[in-house]
């Protein structure tokens, strides 16, 4: 029988609150035997859906809510980032490497191109004026649910 588990976790959309976020997501996903590398690669991948979220969704306002979700089964890791912020006008072209909407700010514009290359799936579902649900999955390959 497959095992299943899963977190939710909300917070203030502030800066600060993106290392919580990693944190909070690798802590949950260490009970499996993921490996360095792999779990590195999640971490970057919480830290750009985030940080998303704050700048561009939110536009920095701290009255924003970012909610992130992860479910375990099996092998497999899903992390959800959710915004109720101002959602993507043209998600392809925000897909595209190096585009960024704030420049101003020196965003690299790589954050879609670095969850799709650490990540085997990428769906981004958004709304303007309605927010934006990214939807990350990740086989892990040498995880293992550890056995109590």
């Amino acid at each position: 029988m497959a095992q299943r588990n899963y977190m939710s976790v909300s917070f203030a959309a502030l800066s600060q609150n993106e290392a919580f976020a990693r944190v909070a997501v690798a802590s949950f996903i260490s009970q499996l035997d993921v490996s360095v590398e792999e779990m590195e690669e999640i971490k970057t991948v919480v830290s750009e859906a985030v940080t998303n979220s704050i700048i561009h969704g939110y536009d920095e306002n701290p009255e924003g809510i970012v909610r992130i979700t992860v479910k375990i089964e099996d092998n497999v890791v899903e992390l959800i980032v959710e915004d109720e912020g101002k959602g993507i006008e043209d998600v392809d072209q925000a897909m595209q490497p190096l585009y960024t909407s704030k420049p101003e700010l020196e965003r690299s514009g790589m954050g879609f191109t670095i969850m799709e290359n650490f990540m085997d799936s990428l769906e981004v579902a958004t709304a303007v004026g309605k927010g934006t649900t990214v939807r990350l999955t990740k086989s892990l390959s040498f995880a293992k649910a550890l056995q109590n």
